[in-house]
Formats: structure tokens, sequence, C-alpha cells
């Protein structure tokens, strides 16, 4: 599922119809282990290009594992170690079985959109150009969602003020 959120939308709700229509006879559960946008706070890998502190901060994982189990997962997991070691990491996952239901494709907009990007939003506000990009492309496509963007100071300007301060 390395796909963007619509991406990934887009693949189960394809499952979820083959399942409905009989062209595929059972359920399937789709997953996304730790290595993704917002699954893991790994300061010396996944949430090395944070450069803003917060890395070192456990958030994302945490805030994709609560907000995915409110939003139709249906296991999911939190746990530490995963490649860094024990103590670097933080790292969350989801299962989400989808059966050709309503209630199935309902989840899968909540829960996939949230999955995704909760990670994008916490790495726009560490500056990261390319998210905020993304995150400005998932508002204009879903007017539910609102994220505040961080505004990206000159870096003369403050070069100047702290130039002027010393």
């Amino acid at each position: 599922m390395y796909a963007d959120e619509v991406g990934r939308r887009t693949i189960a709700s394809e499952f979820n119809k083959a399942i409905s229509s009989g062209l595929v006879s059972a359920p399937v559960v789709l997953g996304r282990d730790h290595h993704d946008v917002g699954g893991t706070d790994s300061p010396f890998r996944e949430t090395a290009n944070i450069y803003d502190g917060s890395m070192f901060t456990a958030d994302m994982a945490v805030h994709n594992f609560v907000g995915d189990s409110f939003r139709g997962a249906t296991w999911i997991s939190l746990h530490n170690g995963g490649g860094v070691g024990w103590g670097e990491v933080v790292n969350g996952g989801f299962g989400l079985v989808i059966d050709g239901s309503e209630k199935s494709q309902q989840n899968i907009d909540s829960m996939i959109s949230w999955d995704v990007n909760n990670g994008i939003a916490r790495r726009s506000w560490a500056r990261n150009s390319g998210a905020i990009s993304a995150i400005n492309r998932a508002m204009d496509s879903d007017s539910r969602l609102v994220v505040t963007v961080p505004e990206i100071v000159d870096e003369n300007i403050l070069e100047n003020i702290f130039d002027d301060t010393r």
C-alpha cells in the first residue's frame, strides 16, 4: 500500500466492490505495518527528516493508533522497536477487514484518510514543502479536512533579525 491517500482508498474501495459483487468470495484484510508516513516515530530513520525537534516525540504513531481505532480499523497495534532498536522508535499499524458492505466503505473512507493525512499534516507542521503541498491537495479534495498549515518565513528575514540582535 505504498500509495497516497487517494490511491489507498481507491484500492481498498475496489476490493470492497469486488467482494460486494461476488467477484471475490470472502472478506479481505488490508493492513499497514509501521513503515509509513504516520505509523512510526523514529528519529534515526522514518522521522529523521523532521527538523523542528519534534522527531524525538512519539506523537504520530500514537495519534494514528487512537485515530484509526475510532475510524473503523479492525485491529490496531502500538509497539516499540523495529529496525533501529528497542527504545529508539514507536510504531503503530492497523488491519482493516473489508467485507463488501456500506459500513466497510465508510471505514475505508474515514480510517485510511486519517491514517495517511495525520502523518502528512505532522510533516507539514515541520515545514516539509512536499508535505505542505500534499496536505493542501488533500484539503482541496475533502472539505471536511481542515489542517493548519505553516507559513514559511523567508530565511533572509530571520537571518537579518538574528544579525541585528547579536
